[in-house]
């Protein structure tokens, strides 16, 4: 009895306890916590110019608008969803340097997450810049991390490599999440990565983890553990590479939908502007824009008992009405030394060097994503990649593609530098280890050619990052077609002007970047298995696309043909001058929209023909239908049975019709073929 009547006591206290502890933490008074937020920075360590001419974003510019910001709230963080590096010439030095993570420390950031453009240089290139970032002994970012990780000893694909990121997370302190107090406010940051964002990193050696089942987890571990140490509960803010659709919906929805706890998700990797933030429940997803654009500013009251509301939402523009900081423009320009003398010194190429003088506007990027009509950009490119083969290596080419997916920037009217240049075609390392994806040369069969033709008409809208771009063929496709089979007709565009018909069973030489080559898949999963692009030998033999690197292009010297440089040098051809032929298109891609028979119906394939059977298959189970329907109704069809025997034109007359009362109408108010209606008695 004594020992029950303890465990009462110890009952009774614990109840008192949570009853004194509750009410105090729900009277307690709020406090502001402040995030300051970017994703998808991509090397942009300069200002960006857009095809009108507007520079915009620049890391001296942010600099002075943070430290304005932070005299405004002084305890405000500073955080960042991923894709810091990759996309300028500054990420050459990403796996010896590590410039964008000692970058992000000078301008005072706690904490980032990796982006799918952090694992372009592989495993390998992710640990070496971790241990240089550690080595160079600079302010660094926090990084946190949960669901994409290296495989772990006895997994499958663990190698030497995935110890290396082990060990270099170790080291650097990459972790599942982080528990930060400032200004009395106790912060539980943690980082997630996407469905999308994977399949975007094809050479990461990591294995994705669930997002949605890692992150529950996370959330609950944080917050106990906050509450275990300081007897609060943290506002928890997820810095998320999973990304947001145009219509507000996408992976980070799902996951605001799915997990309960989180109150603010940074949303990178779809490079999208939310000028509103988005409301899940009582979480709030946020985005800023890519490159530095804006830097985002969000505002919330905070109550220890883990009840906190959105306050304030702005988007910051860094222009050119913000001040360079000195002390970061001197940085960076000490870091564009660094890349002249470690990498473009290779190429007899500098940073700021002219390659051409530009006349003509071009496409954005955004513009090669939405359109599907021929682009003078896409142009450009796509011969180029065609003209730098055929100089590297004297054979002649057939095709050469490029994807909207695989364009970084446009090049605006003005001169275009070697740094534009790279902007524009800067993912990714080749097979010699050297930054910058390199051409490869393989062989399609004629009918996969249309197939790829197919995926640009069909697929992209789909998937935009599809959108294909080409030289050395012309094609014409309708909008209304049937579906894989949009594309009527195509040619091959010889350089000589003549045309010639592209034969299914020939093999056409075709050259296309590594990256792009290596998502040929994602074009037959996205057509359900129905566009079948099978990269060949020379003699016909499909390739293995995990060796897709040994038809990587190389120069008489034995170099990689980069992406890049394949632009660069033929700008650098054109003598000074963009060749006027990019003045508008020339009329390789013509789409249309047209509901004229003969163009619906000419060059039809087999979904065309599969589709016109369903059809006509469909139609006649209607009319078996109906006229199944109508011969069961009495007194209908071309036989009605009188006195048991079938007779043609006859009828049988209702008795009821016959004794109606003389001033009663019998006329039927619809069509002779149905029954009349019964007299009421």
């Amino acid at each position: 009895m004594r020992s029950s009547h303890r465990i009462y006591g110890l009952l009774l206290a614990l109840l008192l306890a949570v009853g004194l502890v509750l009410p105090a933490l729900a009277d307690a008074p709020t406090t502001q916590a402040t995030i300051l937020f970017t994703h998808d920075m991509h090397s942009h360590l300069l200002p960006a110019v857009d095809e009108s001419g507007r520079e915009y974003g620049g890391y001296a510019r942010l600099k002075t608008a943070i430290d304005r910001q932070k005299d405004a709230y002084p305890d405000a963080i500073l955080v960042d969803g991923g894709d810091f590096s990759m996309g300028s010439l500054f990420q050459t030095a990403y796996a010896d340097s590590a410039l964008e993570l000692r970058v992000m420390g000078a301008l005072g950031y706690d904490a980032a997450t990796f982006g799918n453009h952090e694992y372009d240089y592989r495993p390998a290139g992710l640990a070496g810049m971790l241990d240089a970032a550690l080595a160079s002994g600079d302010p660094l970012p926090a990084i946190v991390e949960a669901n994409y990780l290296p495989p772990e000893q006895g997994q499958e694909g663990y190698d030497a490599d995935s110890q290396a990121v082990w060990d270099a997370f170790r080291d650097y302190g990459v972790s599942d999440y982080l528990l930060m107090e400032r200004g009395g406010v106790w912060y539980a940051l943690f980082g997630i990565f996407g469905l999308d964002s994977d399949a975007c990193a094809p050479m990461s050696g990591m294995v994705l983890h669930d997002r949605i089942e890692v992150a529950q987890r996370v959330v609950d571990e944080a917050k106990a553990k906050c509450w275990e140490e300081n007897g609060v509960q943290p506002l928890v803010v997820c810095l998320s590479h999973s990304g947001t659709d145009s219509k507000g919906k996408g992976e980070d929805y799902e996951l605001a939908q799915k997990v309960d706890g989180i109150h603010l998700i940074v949303s990178g990797h779809t490079h999208s502007t939310l000028p509103q933030p988005i409301q899940v429940g009582d979480t709030w997803i946020v985005s800023a824009g890519e490159y530095s654009k804006n830097l985002g500013l969000v505002t919330m009251d905070y109550r220890p008992d883990g009840k906190s509301e959105l306050t304030g939402y702005e988007l910051i523009p860094i222009d050119g009405s913000w001040k360079d900081d000195p002390g970061i423009a001197r940085l960076v320009e000490g870091y564009k030394e660094e890349v002249d003398e470690n990498y473009l010194s290779r190429f007899d190429m500098s940073f700021d060097q002219v390659l051409v003088h530009n006349p003509y506007p071009f496409e954005s990027v955004d513009q090669l994503y939405a359109t599907r009509h021929e682009s003078t950009l896409g142009d450009l490119l796509s011969d180029a990649y065609k003209w730098a083969v055929e100089q590297a290596t004297g054979e002649p080419v057939d095709l050469a593609l490029t994807a909207s997916g695989v364009v970084r920037e446009s090049f605006a009217v003005g001169d275009i530098t070697v740094s534009d240049v790279f902007n524009a075609a800067s993912l990714g390392i080749g097979a010699d280890g050297v930054p910058g994806y390199p051409l490869v040369a393989v062989y399609l069969t004629g009918a996969d050619v249309k197939n790829a033709l197919e995926v640009d008409a069909s697929v992209s809208q789909l998937m935009p990052a599809a959108r294909l771009y080409y030289s050395g063929v012309g094609a014409y496709y309708n909008t209304n077609r049937m579906f894989f089979n949009k594309v009527a007709a195509a040619s091959f565009l010889r350089s000589d002007g003549s045309t010639e018909a592209i034969d299914d069973d020939r093999l056409y030489r075709v050259v296309t970047g590594l990256y792009c080559g290596q998502m040929l898949g994602a074009a037959e999963s996205s057509s359900f298995g129905l566009l079948t692009i099978t990269a060949r030998n020379a003699d016909g033999t499909p390739i293995d696309m995990d060796a897709l690197e040994d038809y990587i292009v190389h120069d008489p010297q034995g170099n990689e043909v980069k992406e890049w440089h394949a632009i660069a040098s033929y700008l650098q051809s054109m003598g000074g001058e963009m060749d006027e032929r990019y003045a508008q298109p020339d009329g390789r891609k013509i789409v249309e929209a047209s509901w004229s028979p003969l163009k619906l119906l000419m060059s039809p394939n087999k979904f065309t023909f599969i589709a016109g059977a369903a059809v006509l298959v469909a139609i006649a189970l209607v009319a078996l239908l109906a006229w199944s329907i109508v011969r069961r109704r009495p007194g209908t069809g071309a036989h009605t049975r009188v006195g048991g025997f079938a007779a043609t034109g006859a009828k049988k007359i209702s008795p009821r019709l016959e004794e109606r009362p003389e001033g009663r109408s019998s006329t039927r108010s619809w069509g002779d073929d149905r029954s009349p209606p019964r007299t009421l008695p």
